[in-house]
């Protein structure tokens, strides 16, 4: 599948930017936060049902900012797509829009499916719901380590029960995401979750965003990854919410 890259964002300046961290770009307003939300109820009834299951993959931390933290710290997943058979799991795949095809599971959660089909995405790769009910926090981690690969996905929640922050390694500062979406850089900065009482969840989509989505997004020529932080420069309000 070859996709076409428009690498031109309407400021043109933006490209030349530094990226700011900690950081994130919220995505809001390009989706519908109505339907979004809508979906709350739903899901907390699908994933509970899942959990009286107990038959979900556990969330794998690899690149870990404290090597002494647990690289399996008991949150769940539920895939609604994979890779296609015989076909190798590769992280950098992610974006890969032909290696992918939704699970069964997908069929379970036709309402959110259906949602993410209303996303800017030309294509999508993996999908993925990420929850927790057992008072478990994701250690702060970075997702890869190649700064050259971009990953185009959306990271969204119907309620605000699951954190997620941005972390500054220097001075130990967080910056907590305070909407329902986001886009940022996950090889740069690292992030993580703090545990939360009750069940709490979000969901990730991966794939190629359409042509007039990328439009706005200034891609960096080199240090690709950057390219959210680069954004966020154009809403220097969320530094306000940086953390100790």
């Amino acid at each position: 599948m070859s996709v076409a890259v428009n690498d031109s964002p309407s400021d043109q300046s933006l490209r030349s930017a530094a990226p700011m961290y900690p950081s994130y770009k919220s995505l809001d307003e390009f989706i519908d936060l109505e339907a979004l939300r809508a979906l709350d109820g739903f899901l907390i009834k699908q994933i509970e049902h899942h959990i009286a299951a107990e038959h979900d993959d556990f969330f794998l931390n690899e690149h870990r900012l404290d090597a002494d933290t647990p690289y399996q710290p008991g949150v769940r997943e539920i895939w609604l797509s994979r890779t296609l058979p015989g076909t190798p799991y590769h992280y950098l795949d992610l974006d890969k829009p032909e290696l992918w095809q939704r699970t069964p599971e997908a069929a379970e959660f036709a309402p959110l499916m259906e949602f993410i089909d209303t996303l800017p995405f030309k294509a999508t790769g993996r999908i993925l719901i990420i929850y927790d009910n057992g008072g478990n926090a994701v250690p702060a981690h970075r997702d890869h380590l190649d700064a050259e690969t971009c990953h185009e996905f959306i990271w969204f929640r119907t309620n605000f029960d699951k954190s997620l922050y941005m972390l500054d390694p220097k001075n130990g500062k967080r910056l907590y995401v305070e909407t329902y979406s986001a886009w940022f850089d996950s090889v740069n900065q690292f992030h993580g979750g703090d545990a939360s009482e009750g069940l709490s969840f979000s969901i990730r989509v991966d794939g190629v965003f359409s042509d007039d989505f990328r439009s706005n997004i200034p891609f960096p020529p080199i240090n690709r990854s950057a390219a959210p932080s680069i954004w966020a420069v154009c809403n220097p309000a969320v530094q306000r919410q940086v953390r100790t």
